[in-house]
C-alpha cells in the first residue's frame, strides 16, 4: 500500500496499518537505512558469537542484496520494482513486529519513487500488501483464491516466486534479530498504538500430496546455472520438491539452500527435547515482537551454549521461512 505521509514522508506506518491520530505514527528513522551489514542491522554482538555463525549468515546477508537491489530494471517478465520489493519487505516487518527492522525497510523505502496514482497500480499494490501480510501472519488462509488474485494484477511466475521468498526471508530475518536482541538482552520493542496479533503456527506439510503451483525450470531451456543448482538442491529432502520451481529464481534458491545445509539443524537435533526450547521456539514463531531475554536466558539455563542457542532459534525461523513456501507454491484442490 502507499505509505502515509506526516509531515514530509516523515514516518513509516502503511496507510492500512495505521489509526488516524498522527501521534501514534512512529517517525521515519533516515540512519536506519545506512548499514554496513544488511540482515543482522549492524547489531553489535560478540565475534565469539557471530564468527561460529558466518556459515549461515554470509548466504543470509547474500540474499539481502538479491532480494533488494537498490536498482532493479523492471522487464514483461520481471514486473517487480525496488518499490514493489521493499514496500513488501516492510509489510512483513510490520506484521513481525521487530522495530529495528521496521526502521530499516522503511528508511529505505521511503526516497523511491512509488508507483503511478492509476487504479490499477493501486489495486496491484494493494493485493501484493494484502497478500505479504497474510503469508506472514496467517498462511493457514493462503489458497487458491489468493494465489489467483496475484495472478489477476499482472503478477508473472517469477514475480511470485520472489514475492513469496521475499516474505519468507523477511519473517526469517526478524525472527533472527529478535533473537539476538534477546541474547542481548535488550528490551521488548512495542509498536505504540499498533497491536501486533499472534502468528497462525503452520503445521508441516504433506510433500506426498503437495502438487506446485507452476511448472518448474524445462531442462531444455534451462542455463547451466540453473542445470547445475537443479542438480544440487534436489537432493536435499527439504527441497526436493520445492527445487524445480524456485529455481526460476536460481540466486535465490542457491541463498536457500545455503542457509538450509549450514549446519543450524544440528542444534535443533541435539537440543530439542530441553524443556525451555519448546517455550522459546513457540514465541519466536507466533511473537517475534514479543521475544526476549525471558525466553533466551532459560536456554543458557539448561546448558546450552549461546551460539547453539542461536542456531537452535535460527532453525525454528528457517523452518517458518521453508513451510510458508510450500503453502504459498502449492497448487492446492
Amino acid at each position: 500500500m502507499e505509505q502515509r505521509r506526516f509531515s514530509g514522508k516523515g514516518h513509516w506506518y502503511h496507510e492500512t496499518q495505521t489509526n488516524h491520530c498522527p501521534d501514534d505514527v512512529l517517525p521515519l528513522v533516515p540512519e536506519a537505512a545506512h548499514v554496513d551489514d544488511r540482515f543482522l542491522l549492524d547489531l553489535t554482538l560478540p565475534a565469539e558469537i557471530v564468527t561460529p555463525c558466518e556459515s549461515w549468515l554470509k548466504p543470509a546477508r547474500a540474499l539481502c542484496h538479491v532480494l533488494f537491489p537498490l536498482h532493479i530494471a523492471v522487464n514483461r517478465l520481471h514486473t517487480l520494482s525496488a518499490y514493489d520489493r521493499l514496500s513488501t519487505a516492510l509489510t512483513v516487518a510490520q506484521a513481525c513486529g521487530v522495530q529495528r527492522l521496521c526502521n530499516h525497510y522503511a528508511a529505505l523505502l521511503a526516497p523511491l519513487p512509488g508507483p503511478d496514482s492509476s487504479r490499477e497500480s493501486n489495486q496491484r499494490l494493494a493485493q501484493i500488501t494484502q497478500y505479504a501480510r497474510q503469508l506472514a501472519s496467517s498462511p493457514d488462509i493462503i489458497d487458491d483464491k489468493a494465489q489467483q488474485q496475484l495472478d489477476e494484477v499482472g503478477l508473472t511466475t517469477y514475480d511470485v516466486i520472489v514475492i513469496n521468498q521475499i516474505i519468507g526471508f523477511v519473517g526469517f530475518q526478524a525472527r533472527v534479530v529478535a533473537a539476538f536482541q534477546a541474547l542481548l538482552g535488550y528490551p521488548v520493542r512495542w509498536l505504540p498504538g499498533h497491536h501486533i496479533p499472534p502468528h497462525a503456527r503452520v503445521t508441516d506439510i504433506n510433500m506426498s500430496e503437495w502438487e506446485p503451483l507452476f511448472p518448474g525450470v524445462e531442462l531444455r531451456y534451462a542455463t547451466a546455472q540453473q542445470l547445475e543448482l537443479l542438480a544440487r538442491w534436489q537432493t536435499e529432502p527439504a527441497l526436493r520438491e520445492l527445487t524445480a520451481v524456485l529455481c526460476h529464481e536460481p540466486e535465490i534458491l542457491n541463498g536457500t539452500g545455503e542457509i538450509l545445509t549450514s549446519g543450524i539443524q544440528e542444534a535443533n537435533s541435539r537440543y530439542s527435547t530441553h524443556h525451555a526450547v519448546a517455550a522459546a521456539t513457540e514465541l519466536l514463531t507466533v511473537s517475534p515482537d514479543r521475544f526476549s531475554a525471558a525466553q533466551f536466558t532459560p536456554l543458557l539455563d539448561e546448558g546450552i551454549p549461546p551460539v547453539e542457542a542461536i542456531n537452535l532459534l535460527t532453525w525454528c525461523a528457517f523452518c517458518g521461512w521453508l513451510n510458508r513456501l510450500k503453502i504459498a507454491l502449492n497448487k492446492g484442490d
